[in-house]
């Protein structure tokens, strides 16, 4: 779930990729980094924090050149060090080299452990290095042709970045699970991004998106770039979830706009509801345009009566259970003035582990809300994702455990309702097909 920035042939390209990863920090908390390739050298800075904790004007001074790659780290393999933060820069046979990885190898396990019987030395747990030691051992006289050979060893879902010292190499997995966007700067140069709304605040337009299985190499000095088609076609499966809650309202995934698709999902609710109250509120920030859908179709009043601050994470990209209880009170806070002895519909994009929905309906209840009708824009979680993101195991699902009755029970609200998978692709639209794993347990890539 992290965010991935390439930029090429651009003046500054790593004060460009800097504004790209600020605009997609919601994708991932836990460290920033950006390599930037001048001179036939790859320098990297990167560390543990925010985009703006990380970098500074020093840092500009070493990132020089036309070429950069960035990433944001939320983590769903190896753990919370700087080690594991990327990109992941090294040495090797053919110069120098630098990654950023989007998503999570399915195989990776078994890919490390045949490296290390072969006596690679790992310095990070991320599954990403493995990509590096594939590319780094490989025979083959090129470094395209050594990435195609890595490519045909790793299963899961990707999206990767690879600088050279002249070239960058932009590759998306056979399914397409995660987005990968490429926008034209307006000097002429390239961007490409996990989400279209990096190209918003550099001033890039749209190109398209990165097809699935397709390899893109852009040249440092030419204004063309290459496609490489490297997979067989297959049916693409980008992840519903990427709509329901991980990308920005402002980005178009795949050509549609994330926040029109979130008021779409909550004009579903308020079709399939029976439920008067005197307000439609939303668990801010996620659940606000489907709670301007729902409060639009149901002729209901909507009223911002949660107020987040916003100087708190999301506590869902939290690494531990004890930080996410902590922060839903910190970033929540209901008005009672507003809520006292009123009847509300409570929208959330989605209720994972359960916590934070309890939490939430207590603070409701204490500021004075007579009922409580939760309704989530999403269908009930009742499978862990392998294609990166944070529901490892069946015991952290509370849906995976609970029915709906028990799960409204167990958050104390007086009625709860959820989409049902049907009506979350009609919402998407069922021109395509989703990766909907985390609903319906169909583990597509084995």
């Amino acid at each position: 779930m992290c965010a991935i920035v390439g930029v090429i042939n651009s003046k500054d390209a790593a004060k460009t990729a800097y504004y790209g990863l600020f605009s997609m920090q919601h994708r991932g908390q836990e460290a920033s980094g950006i390599s930037a390739s001048y001179n036939h050298q790859i320098k990297t800075i990167k560390n543990r924090g925010l985009v703006t904790e990380v970098f500074d004007n020093d840092s500009f001074e070493i990132l020089q050149g036309q070429m950069a790659i960035g990433h944001n780290r939320y983590s769903t393999a190896g753990s919370d060090s700087v080690l594991d933060a990327q990109p992941v820069s090294a040495k090797y046979s053919l110069g120098e080299i630098s990654i950023v990885h989007n998503g999570n190898l399915i195989n990776k396990h078994e890919v490390r452990e045949r490296l290390i019987e072969d006596g690679a030395i790992f310095q990070s747990n991320m599954d990403t290095e493995n990509i590096l030691h594939l590319i780094a051992k490989s025979k083959k006289e090129n470094l395209q042709d050594r990435i195609i050979e890595a490519l045909k060893q790793i299963v899961g879902a990707y999206c990767l970045l690879i600088l050279s010292r002249s070239k960058m190499f932009v590759v998306r997995d056979p399914y397409g699970i995660r987005p990968l966007s490429i926008g034209r700067l307006k000097d002429g140069g390239y961007i490409v991004a996990s989400e279209t709304c990096a190209f918003d605040l550099v001033g890039a337009t749209y190109v398209r998106d990165v097809a699935p299985g397709e390899m893109i190499v852009f040249e440092e000095g030419k204004s063309a770039f290459k496609s490489i088609e490297l997979f067989e076609a297959k049916d693409p499966r980008l992840c519903a979830f990427e709509y329901i809650y991980f990308a920005r309202p402002d980005s178009m995934i795949d050509g549609k706009n994330v926040y029109q698709i979130r008021k779409k999902l909550g004009e579903i609710l308020a079709d399939k509801s029976s439920c008067k109250a005197d307000f439609v509120v939303p668990v801010p920030d996620s659940g606000v345009p489907a709670a301007l859908g729902y409060a639009a179709r149901s002729n209901t009043p909507f009223e911002m009566a949660i107020v987040r601050n916003h100087y708190v994470g999301r506590t869902f990209i939290e690494p531990t259970q004890e930080m996410r209880n902590l922060k839903v009170k910190l970033k929540l806070n209901p008005m009672s003035s507003v809520l006292n002895g009123k009847s509300v519909v409570v929208i959330d994009d989605s209720i994972v582990r359960g916590t934070t929905s309890k939490k939430i309906v207590e603070l409701l209840r204490n500021a004075g809300a007579k009922e409580i009708h939760m309704k989530i824009a999403a269908p009930e979680i009742k499978h862990p994702c392998r294609y990166g993101i944070d529901t490892p195991s069946y015991e952290e699902l509370i849906s995976a455990k609970m029915d709906v009755n028990e799960v409204c029970k167990f958050i104390g609200a007086d009625s709860l309702e959820f989409l049902s998978i049907d009506e979350l692709v009609c919402g998407l639209g069922n021109e395509r097909k989703y990766s909907l794993v985390s609903f319906d347990g169909d583990y597509f890539i084995s």
